[in-house]
């Protein structure tokens, strides 16, 4: 196992920067998930990691080994990492058991210790009971369990994983989030997990890093991320959120538009500043009681969409001069579209970030 640690990594494609000053510590035995949009860098940092690119600039080293820098790199084979790509890449000529013990054989691993972590593996994923079975007999989740099997029985240092769940269906992709934790607890593999889906990363990672334009906006543990964003790109794309910009007009308030919002916590500023009020739609409440509804925290507005999904009734609300605010209540409060109600944004509830 070993410590991963990104300093200042750059990588150019011409004028374009895909990863732009990474900094990151993945520590021993660590589930990292890399999460961001198409484009923010994350697929681009793991090919860095396996060694399938040089960077422009800065280094990684697993424990106080160099792996790559702008002067060398370590080939991945060289690496003792393994990596699981979108598609299974799973020989379709070959049995379950076949599979798995290929790289085993490639590492001259004697036959009975092979069969022996082989068989392992398989038990740990549960497969043994289909270690004769080809590829085109088998499920995607089962053809994706047989690659995690793969990868896991030549005993790698790091598992780096690129989307590996994103050919499945949404029931599978559910089930194997679970999976893939499940595996890294009873291995205690290094893992970096790369993914758009947030639900995955808060899943299957210990902690996340956002990134966006090729940089890391913040990192954090699940909790820390959803309750507590740095900045308004991670409160947006972690979980739904209000994002409402505006101007810091004392300590902890924001004025936006006609109104104004005090928050229990946030980042520094100073008045004057442009700045954003978060609140996620489940803590907004409304009600058709128009009473102080001009008071810090509450606005009167108009419903202009709103929507039943069983177990919450989803909301658009319109206030004064074109500011929106998204609300979640109970299906069973039924406000109709065009109605006028009152909306409170709990102080308790609010963050501020840097605009």
């Amino acid at each position: 196992m070993a410590q991963i640690t990104i300093s200042g990594l750059r990588k150019r494609f011409g004028t374009a920067t895909a990863v732009d000053g990474v900094d990151l510590v993945v520590e021993n035995g660590e589930v990292m998930a890399l999460l961001g949009p198409s484009g923010c860098g994350k697929t681009t940092t793991l090919s860095l990691l396996a060694g399938f690119m040089s960077p422009d600039e800065g280094e990684i080293r697993a424990g106080d080994r160099v792996l790559s820098s702008a002067k060398d790199v370590v080939p991945p084979e060289h690496r003792n990492m393994s990596l699981i790509f979108q598609s299974y890449a799973v020989w379709p000529h070959m049995t379950v058991f076949e599979n798995v013990a290929y790289g085993l054989g490639v590492r001259k691993i004697s036959r009975d210790e092979t069969k022996r972590r082989v068989e392992r593996v398989l038990e740990t994923v549960h497969m043994s009971h289909l270690s004769a079975r080809y590829p085109s007999e088998l499920s995607g989740g089962q053809q994706q369990r047989v690659a995690l099997a793969r990868a896991v029985v030549v005993e790698p240092d790091i598992l780096l994983l690129d989307e590996p769940l994103s050919n499945l269906d949404a029931n599978l992709r559910e089930q194997m989030r679970f999976e893939i934790r499940r595996l890294h607890d009873e291995t205690g593999i290094t893992m970096v997990y790369v993914t758009h889906d947030q639900a995955e990363a808060m899943v299957t990672a210990d902690r996340i890093a956002i990134m966006n334009l090729g940089r890391i906006e913040q990192v954090g543990t699940p909790h820390e991320i959803y309750e507590s964003p740095s900045t308004a790109f991670a409160a947006s794309f972690i979980g739904r959120m209000n994002v409402l910009e505006g101007t810091l007009s004392e300590e902890r308030t924001v004025t936006c538009g006609p109104v104004r919002l005090r928050a229990a916590s946030g980042v520094a500023l100073t008045r004057g500043d442009k700045a954003v009020v978060c609140i996620r739609p489940q803590h907004v409440t409304l009600s058709t009681n128009g009473a102080n509804a001009s008071g810090t925290n509450q606005a009167t507005g108009r419903v202009i969409r709103q929507t039943y999904l069983g177990e919450v009734r989803d909301y658009l609300i319109e206030l004064p001069g074109s500011v929106h605010v998204r609300a979640f209540t109970d299906p069973a409060l039924d406000h109709p579209v065009g109605s006028e109600v009152t909306l409170e944004l709990p102080i308790e509830r609010c963050r501020i970030v840097e605009a």
